[in-house]
């Protein structure tokens, strides 16, 4: 079928339903005499109208959503609703006005008016069954759900045929037998109520699986889940709110308190429009409204409402039993004042529950600091603190997704833990310890479009304390646990080097010098020519092994610490980067003195000022580098040129890495910066041991 075509089905569809609840009113009025008081609303003809107006919206609906998405069930559903209710109705006013009215006067009163004992079966099916199943796309969530499909649609004709078939009078047709009743098999009354059953647990089946779509969706489906679920509370308040005062209310309770019900009964009814008018709004235009404010503030009003009604009636009801009075001016009064009193704690108390069931706890930041710090008490592996602080994030604040993020060496954060899936863009949120970034904390908002509250802010200033601490902590851990692997690797690779070079270089040129020495010894007595000549070649290999010797030497600690001292060295270093540099002027300014210092923090100097000037020389185009060193409390040591500085998005090289593993080898740091301007600048500082 085409768009149009289509279209104009579904609006007849609706029309259709409209006209049938038209003369369902039409009959209900035409047999008013012999009607009876009806079991919802406050009796006669309002009670059939708030028995057919909340499903007259389902047709009203279903055409909107059928006419603009016709592949979507949800709006055939609704359609097919309204159809089915508006037949029950009409069928049994029908056979109501055609037995009892005006006997005679219309054909097949009672197999017509059977009809009505049975249609409410198949509305029923489809709002509690296949509504839920197929929302909000008109598709199950998987083939798994196939079985449940099918196996609703068996139960659904098994409980209408066992309702059409049923022996004994009419439900809605008092005095009147059912024509087509089973009289010889009494046993399919009790059969159809064991298919009734089977239905409540196909309803519930279907609810599980809205659920489970919820917790798998995200983004637009999520928020259309959200508005059915509004519904179903709304629905829920409504039956609560009659069920309880219903039962607790005595017999003998005065007329006013009946009133009460009788109007709770319309509420109940009336609030099934909910249903249709949330599912429209969810599947043609659920980005108009706040479903969530909508969702709380419904919650807390509803049930406030219904828990003051329950008071009320519970105190006239009870008290006019036991003093035997009804409708008694005194306890009516006493019932609105006790109501009064309770009024504005209850409200305090439901929003902070409501609140708390949607929005997490984040009124009461206190706590959640409070357990984020036990928790991270009793966290003894490194690895599971970052965990522990965004479960504790997501859990407080009840949130799809929620990462930390860490920085390393400068470079952008990147996620170190992580719970959930992020549904749009983050919020990120800065994690320091005294005043240095350590990383971020990333949170997705609840649902599409939302923004955190001041409520929500004031507990993330509390969680970013605390992870800004634990984060920081843990980056040390890992650093520290980094640089450990590394110094291993360095040192076995350093092992590798020396034995490498002691066996393959100098061990075959001693090995060799030893086969010439042999030689020479021979020579001398026959040949003191060619033994001079193995002389000279000798001496020539002596040297080179000894250069060879001098290198190992060297790798292992700069001799120059040792004959010139550490403020000469680096002169030295200075004036052979110059000359490599050509037009470079290295400049080194260090006091004279010194006092003693320990070998390694000589060797981490000298080695962090070596690959310093080579970095200049190789990148910075500069003629200029300024070296400082100083001794206070610790070693200082800064190394700027005023050259073109680091480009951006630059990822540090092995020197870079090399000089911050050397400062925090001996629990130093390192920080490479460019400088405004123009220009580098490597800021080193050693701490001294304390004597």
């Amino acid at each position: 079928m085409g768009r149009r075509a289509t279209a104009r089905l579904a609006w007849s569809l609706a029309g259709l339903s409209l006209l049938l609840c038209a003369a369902s009113i039409v009959l209900y009025v035409a047999t008013g005499s012999v009607q009876p008081t009806s079991s919802w609303g406050t009796g006669g003809d309002s009670g059939v109208l708030i028995f057919l107006l909340p499903f007259l919206a389902f047709p009203l609906v279903g055409a909107l959503i059928a006419s603009r998405r016709p592949n979507n069930f949800i709006g055939w559903i609704c359609l097919a609703v309204g159809i089915f209710w508006m037949l029950g109705n009409l069928s049994s006013g029908y056979g109501m006005y055609g037995l009892l009215a005006r006997p005679g006067s219309v054909p097949f009163p009672a197999a017509i008016g059977s009809l009505g004992e049975w249609m409410w079966v198949p509305a029923v099916g489809l709002l509690g069954i296949y509504l839920i199943l197929l929302f909000p796309d008109g598709r199950l969530p998987s083939r798994r759900w196939r079985p449940l499909a099918w196996l609703s649609g068996a139960v659904i004709a098994l409980a209408s045929a066992g309702f059409a078939l049923s022996p004994g009078p009419m439900d809605g047709l008092p005095g009147i037998r059912n024509p087509f009743g089973l009289e010889k098999y009494p046993w399919l009354a009790d059969a159809t109520l064991g298919v009734m059953v089977l239905l409540s647990v196909c309803v519930l089946a279907s609810a599980v699986s809205l659920v489970l779509r919820f917790r798998r969706s995200g983004g637009e489906q999520r928020e259309q889940i959200k508005w059915l679920a509004f519904a179903a509370s709304i629905l829920g308040l409504g039956i609560s709110s009659y069920v309880i005062p219903a039962n607790i209310l005595p017999d003998e309770a005065g007329g006013v308190d009946r009133l009460w019900v009788n109007l709770l009964e319309d509420a109940v009814m009336l609030s099934f429009a909910s249903v249709p008018v949330a599912v429209g709004i969810a599947i043609l235009r659920y980005r108009l409204y706040e479903i969530d404010v909508v969702t709380n503030r419904t919650l807390v009003y509803g049930t406030l409402t219904a828990s003051v009604v329950g008071i009320y009636v519970l105190v006239v009801g009870y008290l006019g039993a036991l003093f035997q009075t009804g409708g008694n001016l005194l306890i009516s009064l006493l019932a609105t004042g006790v109501v009064a009193v309770l009024f504005q704690p209850l409200r305090a108390r439901l929003q902070r529950a409501v609140n708390r069931l949607m929005y997490g706890e984040r009124d009461d930041p206190y706590a959640v600091v409070t357990r984020l710090g036990q928790r991270l008490e009793a966290t003894l592996a490194p690895e599971d603190v970052l965990s522990t602080i965004v479960e504790t994030a997501r859990e407080a604040l009840k949130l799809p997704y929620t990462a930390i993020a860490l920085m390393e060496n400068g470079a952008n954060p990147k996620v170190a833990a992580s719970v959930g899936k992020p549904m749009e863009k983050p919020l990120r949120l800065p994690l320091t310890y005294q005043s240095e970034p350590v990383g971020e904390l990333l949170l997705g908002p609840r649902g599409p479009g939302e923004t955190f509250s001041p409520a929500d802010r004031r507990l993330l200033e509390g969680l970013v304390r605390q992870a800004g601490v634990a984060a920081y902590t843990v980056r040390l851990t890992t650093d520290l646990q980094r640089s450990r692997e590394r110094l291993v690797a360095t040192r076995e690779e350093e092992r590798r080097r020396l034995r490498r070079d002691l066996h393959d270089g100098l061990g075959a040129q001693l090995a060799g010098l030893n086969v010439q020495a042999g030689t020479l010894r021979r020579l001398i007595p026959r040949d003191p020519a060619a033994a001079d000549e193995l002389v000279v070649e000798l001496r020539e290999e002596l040297r080179a092994a000894i250069a060879d010797i001098r290198r190992l030497v060297y790798d292992l600690r700069p001799p120059a610490l040792d004959d010139l001292g550490l403020v000469a060295a680096l002169h030295q270093l200075a004036e052979r980067y110059g000359a490599e540099g050509g037009q470079l002027r290295v400049l080194v300014e260090a006091p004279e003195d010194l006092g003693h210092l320990p070998a390694a923090v000589e060797v981490a100097v000298y080695r962090i000022m070596q690959e310093a000037l080579t970095n200049v020389v190789r990148h910075a185009q500069t003629k200029t580098c300024v070296v400082r060193l100083a001794v206070d409390e610790d070693v200082t040591l800064d190394v700027v040129d005023d050259g073109v500085g680091i480009p951006a998005g630059r990822a540090a090289g092995v020197g870079l890495y090399s000089m911050r593993e050397r400062a925090a080898e001996l629990g130093g740091s390192c920080v490479v910066e460019s400088i405004s301007g123009g220009g580098t600048r490597v800021m080193v500082r050693l701490p001294l041991p304390k004597e």
